[in-house]
């Protein structure tokens, strides 16, 4: 239920987030979700991509260090309150969003969520025993793996 996220840094200047994701477009990587934060001089973008080998290769071709995380993808019901509801029992449990970020896509009438917990596998536990439906890879069309 854990899925393969890279990581990386990238200047913040005109034209560097247009280079590596149309690196990786050319490459033939499709960008599942991304999330871009400013840290400063800095950014951190965080990509889900259908290919985490291939993107990552690329990357590193570009001189830019890449790294993968694992996240947890839930979806929720599209209304006030569903993300509150979700995050009662992990507090509840000690255990916290270390950051998250929202995937607009396939799920009718749901929200998807991108989380990184404290601890994704008691996350996971918490999540299925409270009915909220968690997403694969295969959900999202990733290969994670060299094929």
């Amino acid at each position: 239920m854990k899925l393969k996220q890279i990581v990386v840094s990238i200047e913040n200047s005109p034209g560097r987030l247009f280079e590596v994701t149309h690196a990786l477009g050319n490459a033939g990587v499709n960008l599942r979700a991304l999330n871009l934060v400013d840290t400063g001089a800095f950014g951190q973008l965080r990509l889900l991509v259908s290919d985490v080998p291939q993107a990552r290769r690329i990357l590193m071709e570009m001189e830019i260090p890449a790294f993968v995380n694992e996240v947890v993808a839930a979806e929720i019901e599209d209304k006030p309150g569903s993300l509150s509801k979700i995050l009662q029992p992990l507090t509840t449990a000690n255990v916290y969003v270390v950051f998250m970020y929202a995937f607009i896509g396939f799920s009718q009438g749901k929200a998807v969520m991108i989380f990184r917990f404290s601890d994704n596998d008691r996350a996971i536990e918490i999540l299925k025993a409270n009915g909220v439906n968690l997403l694969d890879a295969e959900s999202f069309d990733i290969l994670e793996t060299e094929a």
